[in-house]
C-alpha cells in the first residue's frame, strides 16, 4: 500500500470511530517519520485520534515506529531509569523531574534523562539544565561515556529524534495535546527499562503503564495528581498506575504516605529557566522548602522504581539523606564537568 493510502485509510477509520491495530499505527507513524505525510494529513490524523481517544495498541504501535527512527545510545539498559514526562499540565511548576533525576543518580540509580525544550511551561528540562551549566548537546557516544562515567546523562530529544521535525508544524498549528505528547516519554534513546512518568491526564495512567509493559519496561510508575500535576504532588493525592512483575495496579498516594508535609500548589510554582535553576540549586543545597518536599517525593519514587528501596516512603528517606549529605549537589557538579569535558574532547 502506498504511503498516502496508508495514512488516508487510517484517517477514514478513525473518523468512523474505529481503533487502529498496532500494525496500522506502526505503519502510519513510519509514513510520518519518513516525511511522506502532508501537514494536512498529519493534522487530520492527530485530531481524529484525540477525539476518538488513543488506545494501548495505537500508542504502542506509534512508539515502536518512533523508536525505530530514533538515534540509539548503546549501553546496558537493565535497571536504567528515565524521568521524562508528558508535560502539558498547564501549571507553571519548576523542573521537578530534572531535579529528581539528579538526586536519584546521586543515590546510585543509573539515569538516562530524556527531555526537550519547553512545550507547555516556561522551561523544559533542556532549558533548565543549560541554565545549570550543563552541556545538553551530547551525541550518542558522548552520552554513553557520560552515563558510564558518572551514572547519569541527558538525552536531548531534538538530537535523538530528528524525524519528529515532520510533525512539528502540524502539532504547533493545532495547539492542543496529541498522541505525540505521550510518545516522548515512551521513546528513551538508551532503552531505559525503569520509569517515573508523569502524565497530564489521570484517565490515561493505566493505559500508558500498559503501553510501557508492551514495550518491555520492567518497572514503572505513571503518575498524575488530583490537583493537575504531571508529577507526584504534595498538595493533593496522586493517582499512580504501577507496573511491577508484569502487572499494572492503580492506587493513590498522599504526602502523608511519603512522610512529607502537605503544601499549597502555589508554593511549588516556578518561572523561567534561570529562576528554576536557582530553585533546583537551593534544593540540592539542602534548603528546607516546599520545593524540596515535592522533589523528595518524586526522587523517592525514582529510587523505589529502580529497586533500591522496598517502599515509596523508604525511597523518600534515601533521597533526603542523599541531599543532606551533599551527594546530590556533587552529582550536578560532576554532570557539569563531564559534559564540558566531552565537548572539548570531541
Amino acid at each position: 500500500m502506498e504511503a498516502a493510502q496508508i495514512i488516508q485509510a487510517g484517517i477514514k477509520g478513525l473518523i468512523e470511530g474505529k481503533d487502529l491495530t498496532r500494525v496500522q499505527a506502526r505503519d502510519i507513524m513510519r509514513v510520518i517519520m519518513e516525511g511522506s505525510a502532508s501537514p494536512a494529513q498529519i493534522g487530520s490524523l492527530l485530531t481524529a485520534l484525540r477525539i476518538k481517544g488513543e488506545t494501548v495498541e495505537e500508542i504502542t504501535g506509534f512508539a515502536e515506529a518512533m523508536r525505530g527512527f530514533g538515534t540509539h545510545v548503546t549501553t546496558e539498559s537493565s535497571r536504567l531509569l528515565d524521568t521524562c514526562g508528558t508535560g502539558g499540565s498547564g501549571i507553571h511548576k519548576f523542573n521537578i523531574s530534572t531535579a529528581s533525576a539528579i538526586i536519584s543518580s546521586a543515590a546510585s540509580v543509573r539515569v538516562a534523562k530524556h527531555g526537550n525544550r519547553s512545550a507547555s511551561g516556561r522551561a523544559g528540562s533542556a532549558d533548565v539544565l543549560e541554565a545549570l551549566g550543563v552541556n545538553i548537546h551530547l551525541n550518542a557516544e558522548q552520552a554513553r561515556q557520560c552515563l558510564d562515567s558518572i551514572g547519569i546523562c541527558f538525552l536531548f530529544a531534538q538530537i535523538y529524534h530528528p524525524s519528529m521535525r515532520h510533525a512539528a508544524a502540524p502539532r504547533r498549528e493545532l495547539g492542543v495535546r496529541t498522541i505525540f505528547n505521550m510518545l516522548g516519554p515512551l521513546t528513551n534513546p538508551a532503552g531505559a527499562d525503569r520509569q517515573l512518568l508523569g502524565i497530564y491526564d489521570r484517565d490515561k495512567t493505566e493505559t500508558v503503564a500498559t503501553v510501557l509493559k508492551e514495550l518491555g519496561s520492567k518497572r514503572a510508575m505513571v503518575v498524575s495528581s488530583l490537583d493537575g500535576l504531571d508529577e507526584i504532588s504534595i498538595s493533593a493525592p496522586t493517582q499512580v498506575s504501577e507496573l511491577r512483575d508484569g502487572t499494572v495496579s492503580t492506587y493513590e498516594v498522599t504526602p502523608f504516605d511519603l512522610g512529607l508535609d502537605s503544601h499549597p500548589l502555589e508554593s511549588v510554582l516556578g518561572g523561567d529557566a534561570a529562576e528554576n535553576a536557582k530553585i533546583i540549586t537551593s534544593v540540592l543545597q539542602g534548603e528546607i522548602s516546599p520545593y524540596r518536599d515535592i522533589v523528595l517525593a518524586n526522587a523517592g519514587a525514582c529510587i523505589y522504581v529502580a529497586g533500591l528501596s522496598s517502599t515509596l516512603a523508604e525511597g523518600v528517606t534515601r533521597a533526603r539523606d542523599t541531599v543532606d549529605s551533599g551527594q546530590a549537589l556533587n552529582k550536578l557538579t560532576q554532570l557539569r564537568a563531564m559534559t564540558e569535558e566531552l565537548t572539548y574532547v570531541s
